[in-house]
């Protein structure tokens, strides 16, 4: 979501892109690893380089448990938006800090449930835009779009999303894996309180990151902060409570990501304990 300068940039005028043409508007710097194609390494994806599987073995050997904590992240990913479909009835997604297309991406888990869902995604990342033909698929009764915009612009976001997404009526607000780009706590919160600022009652914050709550998990933040690659910070557990703040949670909380409404029927049985929180709240 972010790019490979950590310094906050604000586009004022955001494209949406519909697939036409994106891997060639995308400059991708291979010299260097990135968390995209970091994470896409360790959910068993092929759009990485070596670079990327090079700092990704070595952290696997600072903490295996990292390969948990983005596996069973993304499992989180289709549990919350099949409870927001199917028992929430949400319609409309706004996932920012989008990441590479996998198996079951958003607008294919809420499609799957509500053929007649709208998805944004949102990034500013051009490796996330050199495959967002991957991501723009939909059903003939819903639409899927993709946004170039960054996360430090939430009501540019909001005001772009709305070409797509009717704002007075319920939003998913999906941000997994991202916030942790924020270094400080404060302006994270803070991003985060603007977007669902301009979201109506009834609206959803899912949020997941690493956390700080292993020495394990911190060693393996700091390897890969030395890499060169655009930092990435754990957090405490009360921290990512914090993005909640206002909102209602929805049960069971804020807790590691394979406790959060376990399906003991879906692709892998939950890990004993992940270095990972998440939660879902609800906007009164």
């Amino acid at each position: 979501m972010l790019d490979d300068d950590p310094t906050p940039s604000v586009d004022s005028t955001p494209s949406v892109n519909t697939g036409t043409g994106a891997r060639a508007r995308a400059h991708i710097d291979t010299s260097k690893p990135h968390s995209a194609r970091f994470w896409n390494y360790f959910v068993g994806g092929k759009d990485n380089y070596e670079v990327d599987r090079e700092i990704g073995d070595q952290i696997k050997g600072i903490f295996p448990g990292l390969v948990d904590v983005a596996v069973t992240s993304r499992h989180f990913l289709g549990r919350a938006v099949r409870y927001l479909a199917d028992e929430q009835g949400v319609r409309q997604f706004l996932d920012v800090g989008t990441g590479l297309p996998t198996a079951d991406n958003t607008h294919e888990v809420a499609q799957r449930a509500a053929p007649d869902a709208r998805i944004v995604y949102v990034d500013n990342d051009p490796v996330v835009l050199a495959h967002a033909d991957a991501l723009l698929g939909s059903t003939p009764e819903g639409r899927t779009v993709y946004l170039n915009a960054d996360l430090y612009a939430p009501e540019t976001i909001l005001e772009a999303a709305a070409d797509t997404l009717d704002l007075s009526r319920p939003v998913a607000l999906m941000i997994l894996n991202t916030l942790g780009h924020v270094a400080d706590h404060d302006q994270a919160r803070d991003l985060v309180n603007r977007l669902m600022a301009g979201l109506p009652s009834g609206s959803h914050l899912v949020v997941s990151d690493s956390t700080a709550t292993s020495e394990g998990m911190i060693a393996a933040s700091e390897a890969y902060n030395a890499s060169g690659a655009v930092p990435y910070y754990v957090r405490s557990v009360a921290e990512i409570a914090g993005f909640f703040d206002g909102l209602d949670l929805v049960e069971p909380g804020v807790v590691q990501v394979p406790e959060w409404r376990p399906d003991l029927r879906g692709p892998a049985a939950p890990a004993a304990a992940v270095d990972a929180y998440c939660g879902v709240g609800r906007k009164p």
